[in-house]
């Protein structure tokens, strides 16, 4: 989850002076159910320093040291924007296949540049947020069955896309080819960012309705929430990082 670090830090700075003045920045890993394909499965620096500051005074004939302590509250905020934060994440998951060409390294990079990108959250409450409804496209999973990893690359669902509806509660993940499975859900707030998840029918083919058994539940929060970009984290530990795509489109009732 998102922290908050406030740290104190000391700064010595050494100032040369002389008689002439000078001055020197999910899909829901809900439940793993296989048919067919799955479709189920910072920092903010608060600084206040104190600055011993060394003045030089003389000529080239006498020259002496003396020191002066000045004190002066600063507040720098060190950390990267948000901006330069999702940027470097999308950049390092462009090159990852959605996470199917993952090392456990590149996880391990990628979801601590999610963590910082969680921290800085503005969000806080993203079950009442109108950015969250419409459809998000994956780009970039932990979750193995989603990726389907031990299927032919042929095999393997080339997109994946997850809508959500706040007014309905309603959520839909949709496979792209080779099979089109689709697969509905209803959505139970757990409190301001968490969801618990029930699918009630899938789509084989995007045609054929099967009702989905009980025990095809899960959950789901929104770790991070704008316009544009969602990180989800699931029940099983998954990681789950998603563009929007249409935000005028409607799950299905």
């Amino acid at each position: 989850m998102a922290t908050s670090s406030l740290v104190s830090l000391s700064t010595f700075t050494p100032i040369r002076y002389s008689n002439s003045s000078s001055s020197t920045s999910s899909l829901f890993p809900l439940s793993s159910f296989h048919l067919h394909s799955s479709l189920t499965n910072e920092l903010s620096l608060n600084t206040t320093f104190i600055t011993p500051t060394l003045t030089y005074s003389g000529s080239s004939s006498n020259e002496k040291w003396r020191t002066r302590v000045s004190f002066f509250p600063s507040f720098f905020k060190t950390g990267k924007d948000v901006k330069t934060l999702k940027q470097q994440l999308l950049d390092a998951i462009s090159l990852l296949d959605r996470g199917a060409d993952a090392t456990p390294e590149d996880q391990q990079r990628i979801d601590k540049m999610a963590r910082e990108l969680e921290a800085v959250n503005s969000i806080k409450e993203p079950l009442k947020s109108d950015l969250l409804n419409g459809k998000w496209e994956l780009i970039y999973t932990t979750s193995v069955s989603i990726l389907q990893t031990q299927r032919p690359k042929f095999l393997r669902s080339k997109v994946n896309y997850q809508a959500i509806n706040l007014d309905t509660l309603r959520a839909q993940n949709i496979e792209s080819s080779p099979f089109f499975n689709q697969v509905t859900a209803d959505l139970t707030p757990l409190n301001a960012s968490k969801v618990a998840v029930k699918f009630d029918y899938f789509k084989i083919f995007g045609l054929i309705p099967v009702k989905a058994p009980e025990r095809a539940t899960g959950s789901l929060e929104i770790t991070y929430l704008d316009d544009d970009l969602r990180i989800s984290r699931g029940d099983k530990g998954n990681l789950f990082i998603l563009k929007m795509v249409d935000p005028s489109y409607r799950v299905p009732v």
